[in-house]
């Protein structure tokens, strides 16, 4: 299976989640869902929520970060 987001991309959403320490998971929530909304793909709230809980537990390791952003796009 072809990843959708390139090592670039999730770099660059990482850096945006980690600026200026991490933000809590509500605003993780919003910028996972703008990041992807901006891809073109759909995301429940909920699930964004229960997704940035998880990438902040995990640190916002780029591989937990992957794995939580391919759970989530809905294509639209």
């Amino acid at each position: 299976m072809r990843e959708r987001f390139s090592v670039t991309e999730l770099t660059a959403l990482r850096n945006d989640l980690l600026q200026g320490g991490m933000i809590d998971s509500r605003e993780a929530a919003e910028v996972l869902q703008v990041f992807l909304m901006g891809r073109g793909y759909g995301v429940s709230p909920e699930a964004a929520m229960d997704a940035a809980s998880r990438v902040e537990m995990a640190g916002c390791a780029l591989p937990v970060l992957q794995h939580e952003l391919e759970n989530l796009a809905l294509v639209m």
